[in-house]
């Protein structure tokens, strides 16, 4: 579910704020340069990391005043780094958030870590990621950029507000996809004007608190990905060394926007550092129960029925498919056309799935056939793979019109059940290694 935009005030300024999640700690994220709470969740990225945030905390985002659904201020009149934090106190009081864990990215790191120093009471840990003390550089801290430069790249920023600013540089993965691209573009032009998009950038470029960092006492986990092109990662280390007791995490990659690259990989590490536990890789294989379906004769039916006809017929199969695999806890996987593939976490009611969908479509006055097996499938996207995929297959190709046709491992899980089955012989498989015994389902 997408969640409720609310929200509260800061002072005389309304702050837009969101809530997800319900996990035993707060973990409030400041976003990178501009935002757009409800842009988020028409992102597929932002909303994949995101979620992955808040499957272990109650997360709680905002738009910074002057971005977003926030209320816009004079570019002359932008917040200061008091201001902001202001905002998050505020955030979090309309929240019900006493404590809270802290993840600036890039530009909203200095905030982050001048909140933490203020309010350690208020925080429970700080994560920084892809950021930097100072954004303009001196003899002490070379990384930042020259007055110069803030002022070109502000400048080219500007001009390229339209199609994406400065994509190459702070997300080549976005820059080298044109659907991306346009995705990053939208994401800008709705988080902030393009003249406050420019003020926003040489604003931020003007902070510093180097000397704020050895002043934080709270937890502290700073990440940063190794080719960063926008915020170099020795002034990634450079907070590090810092901040006591801070934790430097070096991550593979060029993506400055923390939801592109390797997204998984980053919010493991945050995840970890703030719950002490890493979580599990997701699965790459499962056991299941394979079922494949088909309708006879499909393509003479086609061709006598017309295709007006024909559709609406498969709407009709479609639908009571659909209806028997919820009731059985089936997941369907793909449709193949004039059939199914779906599979069950258990035998059992794979099977009396296969024989409900045989009732159930008598009345439209067709048939179907269906194979089943059991065994270890590969998980792919939108997809599943795999050698039980594959007998699965060969097991319904020789299933018969209005038979529900098994191997010899469904039979064997499904012992004691209840349900009966008819032996069909030794089979050849085609592509399978081995003779299989086959069995319909009385």
């Amino acid at each position: 579910m997408t969640p409720v935009t609310k929200y509260t005030k800061s002072g005389d300024i309304n702050i837009a704020y969101q809530v997800l999640g319900d996990g035993p700690l707060d973990l409030v994220f400041v976003h990178p340069f501009v935002s757009h709470l409800e842009q988020n969740w028409e992102d597929t990225a932002i909303t994949h990391f995101l979620r992955r945030l808040a499957s272990f905390s109650r997360l709680i985002l905002f738009d910074k005043r002057g971005t977003g659904m926030s209320d816009r201020v004079p570019v002359n009149e932008l917040p200061t780094l008091e201001e902001r934090m202001d905002d998050v106190r505020a955030v979090m009081d309309a929240a019900g958030s006493v404590r809270a864990a802290l993840m600036g990215a890039s530009e909203g790191g200095p905030m982050s870590a001048l909140f933490a120093a203020t309010y350690p009471d208020r925080t429970t840990a700080l994560v920084l990621y892809g950021t930097y003390a100072r954004g303009i550089r001196d003899e002490t801290y070379p990384w930042g950029l020259t007055a110069e430069q803030v002022e070109l790249v502000a400048e080219i920023m500007e001009q390229s507000w339209e199609t994406g600013p400065m994509v190459e540089f702070m997300s080549p993965t976005a820059a080298s996809d044109p659907a991306l691209r346009e995705s990053f573009a939208t994401y800008h032009r709705r988080g902030a004007s393009r003249g406050g998009g420019r003020a926003l950038f040489r604003m931020n470029m003007e902070a510093d608190v180097r000397n704020v960092l050895p002043v934080i006492a709270v937890p502290t986990l700073v990440l940063h990905r190794a080719a960063d092109i926008t915020a170099h990662i020795d002034g990634g280390r450079y907070i590090a060394e810092r901040i006591p007791g801070a934790q430097f995490v070096e991550l593979p990659g060029n993506d400055h926007v923390p939801w592109y690259g390797d997204v998984d990989a980053l919010v493991d590490e945050v995840e970890t550092f703030l719950t002490g536990v890493r979580p599990a890789p997701e699965p790459d294989r499962l056991l299941a129960t394979v079922m494949f379906t088909d309708i006879v004769r499909s393509t003479e039916l086609a061709a006598e029925m017309g295709d007006s006809r024909w559709k609406a017929l498969l709407e009709a199969h479609n639908g009571v498919v659909r209806e028997q695999l919820a009731t059985y806890r089936g997941r369907e996987v793909k449709s193949t056309g004039d059939g199914f593939l779906a599979t069950f976490d258990g035998p059992g009611r794979g099977v009396r799935c296969a024989h409900a969908i045989s009732e159930a479509v008598g009345p439209l006055g067709i048939e179907v056939r269906a194979g089943l097996h059991t065994g270890e499938c590969e998980l792919l996207e939108n997809d599943i793979g795999g050698i039980a995929v594959h007998i699965a297959a060969r097991v319904a190709s020789l299933a018969g019109a209005g038979e529900v046709l098994t191997s010899s491992t469904v039979k064997d899980l499904v012992a004691g059940s209840g349900l009966e089955f008819e032996d069909r012989g030794v089979h050849e498989l085609k592509g399978v290694p081995q003779e299989w015994r086959l069995y319909a389902v009385r």
